[in-house]
């Protein structure tokens, strides 16, 4: 392991902010205190701008190398936490109530400010690094958010750079997906409206619980029977709503859930699906059932030549046998797939140990792996802006 020596003589100062983030979780958009801690240790750290409330909550920064160029290399790292009610018992668990850095949000940002130390001491680049500190990832939109607010006309960047943990026991092991390497994603609410009546007359009713059954029925054939076998995409209904009595049948319900793919062929042919088996239950039953389908993340695409530089970067403070280059796409989705949408760039994962899985009350990130990754983005934007 060759964890650069200026961040490593910090890794206990970077684990004390880590700490500190991960006790105050914020939701998205809520993030004012992580952006203020941000904004202070990048004033400290003696960056040369720092921009504020760009995507509501979201703080850029912008470090000049020691050569002057037009090209500028882009770091990003999300801030929010998820609406879990955390149950590690670590001695620095979130102290506000249902919020909880459940996806390693607190890692990410820190191992960015990690970068940013280094850097503005180093400065040994020729361009400048933009250092992007996002608001609500979590299905709330914020980088397309921080793309309205006009992130990339403000500070245009040739390159773009993205990291996230994975719990997957293997410490520092980096590896990453060229082309297409996580899902898009759209979440759907589809309430139907019925007729209600007394439990005991239910002839007298239409019963939305009856009809809701029945969606849920045909909609898990969408994927097994439209969709071609060696096409990914997956439907997972994950709410139902209904009722609140023992002898009452309810005038309405309601499910959600969401739809994960990667060819927008494939999407809009599931989509369709779902929009006709509501309308078919609408004329069989003589109800109302409005589907609300929304884009949420696109399909993240993983340039191949960046990629590669990437990994060389990552493997200079790795090791050859920590890096993974070919890794399988995931079904899990992230919205800096909005941001590689408009910047070419990369999107890695990092290991370390730990069993329980992200979004889980139970998960724990290893601090042991934010001076790693730190390292990594930093050696990034060395080699990818050598100076003469």
């Amino acid at each position: 392991m060759n964890i650069l020596p200026e961040i490593d003589k910090i890794s206990n100062e970077l684990t004390n902010i880590f700490k500190d983030l991960h006790e105050h979780p914020e939701l998205g958009f809520e993030e004012i205190r992580t952006s203020k801690i941000v904004q202070e240790k990048l004033q400290e750290f003696g960056v040369d701008e720092i921009h504020k409330e760009i995507g509501k909550t979201g703080v850029v920064a912008v470090i000049n190398g020691n050569q002057k160029s037009d090209n500028q290399i882009g770091l990003r790292a999300d801030m929010d936490a998820l609406p879990i009610e955390e149950t590690t018992n670590l001695e620095y668990a979130s102290k506000n109530q249902g919020k909880m850095h459940a996806c390693g949000h607190d890692g990410h940002t820190t191992m960015l400010l990690g970068a940013a130390r280094y850097l503005c001491e180093t400065r040994n680049f020729k361009g400048k690094a933009v250092l992007i500190f996002q608001p609500a990832e979590e299905g709330l939109g914020g980088a397309r958010q921080m793309l309205k607010e006009g992130l990339f006309k403000k500070f245009p960047c040739s390159e773009i750079y993205g990291m996230h943990n994975s719990p997957n026991g293997r410490h520092s092991e980096i590896s990453i997906c060229k082309g297409k390497a996580m899902a898009g994603a759209s979440f759907f609410d589809i309430k139907i409206n019925a007729k209600g009546s007394h439990a005991a007359m239910p002839h007298q009713s239409i019963d939305p619980i009856i009809i809701c059954s029945s969606l849920i029925d045909q909609m898990q054939s969408i994927v097994s029977r439209n969709t071609p076998p060696l096409e990914s995409v997956v439907l997972s209904i994950t709410q139902m709503h209904s009722g609140s009595a023992y002898n009452v049948i309810p005038e309405e319900a309601s499910l959600c859930g969401t739809i994960r793919y990667f060819s927008q062929e494939i999407y809009e042919l599931v989509e369709e699906r779902v929009r006709a088996l509501c309308k078919g239950l609408e004329l069989a039953y003589q109800v109302e059932v409005i589907p609300d389908l929304r884009n949420t993340f696109d399909v993240l695409h993983n340039d191949d030549q960046l990629s590669d530089f990437y990994m060389d970067a990552a493997e200079e403070i790795v090791g050859k046998e920590n890096i993974i280059r070919g890794a399988n796409p995931a079904t899990g989705s992230e919205d800096f797939a909005d941001m590689l949408k408009h910047v070419r760039g990369a999107y890695c994962r990092i290991g370390h140990k730990g069993t329980q899985p992200l979004h889980s009350p139970k998960f724990i990130l290893d601090p042991d792996i934010i001076p790693v990754g730190a390292s990594v983005l930093a050696r990034l934007v060395e080699k990818q802006l050598k100076p003469d």
